[in-house]
């Protein structure tokens, strides 16, 4: 490629990124020259300038006509625009509470590693978000992969750190290989990597036996994805993750990691797997043919997600399957498909960055009073606390899905997608409401420990990090917010977002 092709490129449509990487390389930088016993959260607050001007420079490129450069391997479009918002609005939050983290066992001397690999770790998101072709696809994947794997093992002296590391780096790179593998046919098959021009070739594809190794590959990549969404029954190694992780880590995987897994997932599926016909054109794409298969993975996540919590005597590893079942909740509307998909997976994520947020700004603080991750721990909070048990009360409402809340709203629009298709999913709209109930028993486990049970040490919650407020203040707000006018979210996608239309062109 000539300078004069380089340079002819729209690359403002690359500003967040820019802004990302840049300053990831810039903290790298100033983190080998600044001297060993200085404190690093200063990285921390320039990773958060950057993310914010980032967002800044994204909310510039509302409203603009989707644009592609490198051979539309990069392309900036309403679904690109959308989700990268939420990416950027989940990684700030998460370093508010990555400067707040009090660094120990083993953490102490990788501190300033801690900042600008979330920082590569988003970026790797936001690759996803705008990618057109399935090698930007897996290098947006593999660089959050890696960074998130890093990240997990980061408190070298901790054996759980480093056994949540190991196993989440096995059991990532089968799925990685898994995933690559159907990719592969699907390039076999079509000769290219480009999405739309996949979608093309898949159109006019009529031999049946092609239509064969499509399923195969269809089932590969959803196989190899359902281990970064941590979705049934590829879900094991979740659990000893969350609870390994430093607490911004495991938060960081719960909300920005998820989100991208069901970016790529929706990327890869609607765009290749929508268009392709099963018996020739004009025949029902491979998609919608595969949608009992689906369905069955979401129902199994929300059942052995909230089941499983129920059990759970460890606050991280109790929202480890809840974020699974959550997890359950966003592959109905994957099921579904119905005319509101983007908004509804839009919203329910939107929802579910501020309630598990915020709910992991308490339990950081917890634990850091008390050293330990029980649930038992939270027992005496009202007294210890009112202001952090009533916020943590209203976070869990939220998660649960009661009405006056983001994640009541989130759960409604699903729901109502399941029954808004030609053949409407009642038995999965009702494991929904099912698992919904269960899950109440262990959201409100947690409040009887907050408002109802003594605690074993009464000394007062007396200093609160910044970084810690800001998360609290913004996530409870957004909660409600959201929960009581649902119309400003509706709104904004609506005004900025023509209804996801420019996903195929």
């Amino acid at each position: 490629m000539s300078l004069e092709e380089l340079t002819s490129f729209n690359w403002s449509i690359m500003t967040p990124e820019f802004f990302i990487v840049g300053v990831a390389a810039l903290l790298t930088v100033i983190d080998l020259f600044m001297p060993k016993k200085q404190d690093r959260r200063i990285l921390g607050w320039i990773g958060i300038a950057a993310i914010f001007a980032a967002m800044v420079s994204l909310v510039g490129l509302l409203g603009a006509a989707p644009d592609s450069i490198l051979d539309d391997t990069f392309r900036l479009d309403s679904f690109g625009k959308a989700f990268k918002l939420l990416l950027l609005a989940g990684g700030a939050l998460v370093l508010f509470l990555a400067v707040s983290y009090k660094a120990d066992q083993g953490m102490e001397e990788y501190r300033g590693e801690f900042y600008y690999l979330f920082l590569t770790g988003l970026l790797g998101g936001m690759i996803m978000t705008s990618s057109g072709d399935l090698i930007t696809l897996f290098i947006g994947l593999e660089l959050l992969s890696i960074s998130s794997y890093i990240l997990a093992g980061m408190r070298k002296n901790n054996l759980q750190s480093n056994e949540s590391a190991m196993k989440y780096v096995i059991n990532g790179s089968i799925a990685t290989a898994i995933t690559l593998f159907g990719m592969s046919y699907v390039y076999g098959l079509t000769g290219t990597t480009n999405l739309l021009a996949i979608a093309g070739a898949l159109q006019s594809l009529a031999d049946a036996q092609h239509a064969y190794l499509l399923g195969l590959a269809f089932l590969m990549i959803f196989v190899g994805l359902g281990f970064k969404l941590a979705a049934a029954p590829f879900h094991m190694w979740a659990p000893d993750v969350y609870q390994g992780a430093p607490t911004p880590v495991t938060a960081f995987l719960s909300v920005v990691s998820k989100t991208a897994g069901f970016v790529i997932v929706a990327r890869i599926l609607i765009s290749v797997f929508g268009v392709a016909a099963t018996e020739g054109p004009g025949s029902m794409p491979i998609l919608y043919n595969m949608q009992d298969y689906i369905a069955v993975v979401a129902g199994a996540t929300m059942i052995i997600g909230n089941v499983v919590a129920l059990k759970q005597s460890n606050i991280k590893r109790m929202f480890a399957y809840s974020s699974i079942a959550h997890a359950g909740y966003v592959l109905v509307a994957f099921t579904s498909l119905s005319s509101n998909f983007f908004y509804s997976v839009w919203f329910y994520l939107l929802a579910y960055l501020f309630m598990n947020l915020g709910a992991f700004a308490v339990i950081q603080l917890v634990e850091a009073k008390t050293g330990s991750t029980k649930i038992a721990d939270f027992a005496g909070l009202y007294r210890r606390s009112p202001v952090l048990a009533v916020t943590m009360g209203i976070l869990l409402i939220a998660l649960a899905g009661f009405p006056g809340t983001a994640g009541f709203i989130g759960k409604l629009n699903i729901f109502i997608g399941a029954f808004m298709v030609q053949e409407p999913h009642y038995v999965l709209a009702s494991v929904m409401i099912a698992t919904t109930v269960v899950s109440y028993f262990y959201y409100f486990g947690i409040m009887t420990q907050m408002f109802f049970r003594p605690a074993a040490d009464d000394s007062k919650f007396s200093k609160i990090p910044v970084g810690i407020v800001v998360v609290l203040f913004v996530t409870v707000a957004a909660s409600v917010l959201f929960g009581v006018f649902p119309d400003i979210a509706i709104d904004f996608v609506n005004e900025n977002f023509n209804q996801f239309s420019d996903f195929l062109q």
